[in-house]
C-alpha cells in the first residue's frame, strides 16, 4: 500500500513540478497571447512530455547569448545621439517623406544613397552571376544561406569556394544547422576537406544538449571584397534551375547590390559569425565607396534576438501608409492580426491591394490555413491570385511608386518571430516600376480566387482548413 501511495505521488510531482515550471515560464516571457495559451494547453495537458517539448523547442534562448556581443557590428549605419534626440529629427520630416523614414524610426538604420540593385529572375541568373563574381574575387568571399544542396548546383559553389581559398582568399561560409540537412551529404563536410572555413548555426547536438529546431538562420547572403553582395530568397540546389524535373522546380528572385548598402551587409555577415563561432573578429575598416547608381536603400535585419519585431512592424506599418498601391508575393502567408488589420484597412481606404500566392503550396498545410484568413481578406477588397507551378519562393512587398522591401522573410510567424532574417529596403521609381511589372506578368498568368469559391467551400474542407488554422502560430 505504501508502495502504491509513493509511486502515485511520485508520477504525480514528475509531472507537476515541470508543468508548473513551463507555465510560469510561459506567462512571464511569451509575448504572443495565442502562442502562450497554446503551449500552456500543451503542457497541461499532455502529461509528462508537453513541458519538455515547451523547454527543448518554445524558448528563446538566442537573446541572451547575443546580448553579449559587441553590438557596434549590429548597428550598422546607426545615427549618433540618442534615441529622443533621433526621434526628434524624424518628427521634423514631411508627411510626403513619410515612407522613407518608418524603417529608421523602427530600426534606428539611416538609408545609405547612390546604391545600385539589379534583380535576377531565376537561379540560373543569378547563379551564374555569383560564380562569376567568385571566380573574379581578389580579397574575400563571405556566404551565408539557410539550404545549400550538394547537387550540381551545390558543387559548382564549392569547388568556387574551394578555388577561392586555393588563391589565399579569406572565405567564411555560414550554414544553418538545420537547413544543411536538407542534403543528405553534408555540404559542411564537404567544405572542410576542401580547405574552406565553415561555421555552422545552431546545429542539434546530443552533447552537450542542443535540441533548438525553431531560431534558424533564414537569410542568403554573398558578398565578394565587401563591395559586391547578393541577396535575397534563393537557397543553392538545383531546384532553382532548369537541371530540376518539372515537379520539383521551384521560382524565386535574387538581387545584386552595389553601393554602400553592401558595408551595412558586411557588418551584418560578421554579427552573425561572430554569434556562431565565438570569435569577435571585424572588418578591418567600414567600407567607402564611390557613387553606383541612384537608389536609396536601407538593411532591416531582424531576428529574435532583437527587441523590436524590426520586419513585422516595418510591414504592417508601410502598408499602413500605403496610398496607392499595395503589391504582395510570398509563398507562406500566414500574417498577424496586425498584418490583416494593415491590409484590410488599406482595401477599405481604397488603396489596390494585391497578394499572389502559389497555387500549389509545398507545405499543404499553410495552404490550408490561410484560407480562412483569405476569406476575411477578399470580403474587406483584397485581390488574391494564385500562381500556377512551379512553385513560387519569391518575397516582395511594392507599395506605391517608389517603395520595395526585398530579402528573406516569408510573411508567417516563424520567418517574423523565430528567424534570423534580412529585409533591404529600395526606394526607386525605376527599380519599383520593374517589380510592379513582374506582378503584372504573374498575375497575367494567375487564377483570381473569387470570394463565391471560398464561401461555397463543403464542410469537411472547411473543418480541415480551420483546423489547420489553429496551428498557424506555430508552422
Amino acid at each position: 500500500m505504501i508502495e502504491a501511495w509513493l509511486h502515485t505521488h511520485l508520477l504525480i510531482l514528475v509531472y507537476a513540478a515541470p508543468t508548473v515550471a513551463a507555465v510560469y515560464h510561459i506567462l512571464l516571457f511569451k509575448r504572443d497571447a495565442q502562442s502562450a495559451l497554446g503551449w500552456i494547453m500543451v503542457c497541461v495537458f499532455v502529461p509528462y512530455v508537453g513541458a519538455v517539448v515547451y523547454f527543448l523547442f518554445g524558448i528563446n534562448r538566442v537573446g541572451v547569448r547575443a546580448r553579449k556581443l559587441d553590438r557596434s557590428l549590429f548597428s550598422v549605419a546607426i545615427e549618433s545621439g540618442s534615441r529622443e534626440e533621433r526621434f526628434a529629427v524624424v518628427n521634423s520630416w514631411n508627411d510626403d517623406e513619410g515612407l522613407r523614414y518608418i524603417g529608421q524610426r523602427i530600426s534606428g538604420h539611416l538609408l545609405t544613397s547612390a546604391n545600385k540593385v539589379v534583380p535576377f529572375y531565376s537561379g540560373s541568373e543569378a547563379y551564374s552571376a555569383m560564380l562569376e563574381s567568385i571566380e573574379n574575387a581578389r580579397y574575400s568571399v563571405f556566404l551565408a544561406t539557410y539550404i545549400f544542396k550538394n547537387d550540381t548546383a551545390g558543387i559548382a559553389f564549392i569547388n568556387a569556394l574551394e578555388r577561392a581559398a586555393k588563391r589565399g582568399l579569406d572565405v567564411k561560409v555560414l550554414l544553418d544547422g538545420i537547413g544543411e540537412y536538407y542534403s543528405f551529404q553534408k555540404v559542411s563536410v564537404l567544405l572542410k576537406a576542401r580547405g574552406v572555413s565553415v561555421a555552422r548555426f545552431l546545429p542539434p547536438r546530443l552533447f552537450p544538449p542542443s535540441l533548438l529546431v525553431n531560431l534558424r538562420n533564414h537569410r542568403k547572403l554573398l558578398i565578394v571584397d565587401n563591395n559586391l553582395a547578393y541577396a535575397g530568397g534563393m537557397n543553392i540546389g538545383d531546384n532553382h534551375t532548369e537541371l530540376a524535373s518539372k515537379r520539383r522546380s521551384v521560382t524565386d528572385m535574387h538581387f545584386s547590390f552595389d553601393g554602400a548598402i553592401v558595408d551595412d551587409l558586411v557588418q551584418l555577415f560578421y554579427y552573425d559569425w561572430n554569434f556562431t563561432t565565438g570569435d569577435s573578429c571585424a572588418p578591418l575598416q567600414r567600407n567607402v565607396v564611390t557613387s553606383q547608381g541612384d537608389m536609396s536603400c536601407r538593411l532591416i535585419p531582424d531576428g529574435p534576438s532583437e527587441e523590436l519585431d524590426a520586419l513585422a512592424l516595418t510591414i504592417q506599418t508601410v502598408i499602413s501608409a500605403a496610398a496607392h498601391s499595395v503589391y504582395v508575393m510570398t509563398p507562406y502567408f500566414l500574417p498577424s492580426r496586425e498584418l490583416i488589420a494593415a491590409l484590410e484597412s488599406a482595401a477599405l481606404r481604397g488603396v489596390s491591394v494585391t497578394v499572389v500566392l502559389p497555387q500549389k503550396n509545398n507545405m499543404p498545410i499553410v495552404h490550408w490555413a490561410n484560407r480562412n484568413i483569405l476569406l476575411e481578406l477578399l470580403q474587406a477588397g483584397v485581390r488574391v491570385f494564385y500562381q500556377p507551378a512551379p512553385f513560387c519562393h519569391s518575397k516582395l512587398l511594392c507599395i506605391d511608386e517608389s517603395y520595395a522591401l526585398i530579402g528573406s522573410a516569408n510573411l508567417d510567424p516563424r520567418s517574423l518571430r523565430l528567424n534570423f532574417e534580412l529585409g533591404v529596403e529600395i526606394f526607386s521609381e525605376s527599380f519599383n516600376r520593374d517589380l510592379r511589372n513582374h506582378f503584372s506578368r504573374v498575375v497575367a498568368n494567375s487564377q483570381e480566387l473569387q470570394l463565391s469559391a471560398l464561401a461555397s467551400r463543403g464542410v469537411a474542407t472547411r473543418l480541415r482548413d480551420s483546423i489547420a488554422a489553429l496551428f498557424a502560430p506555430y508552422l
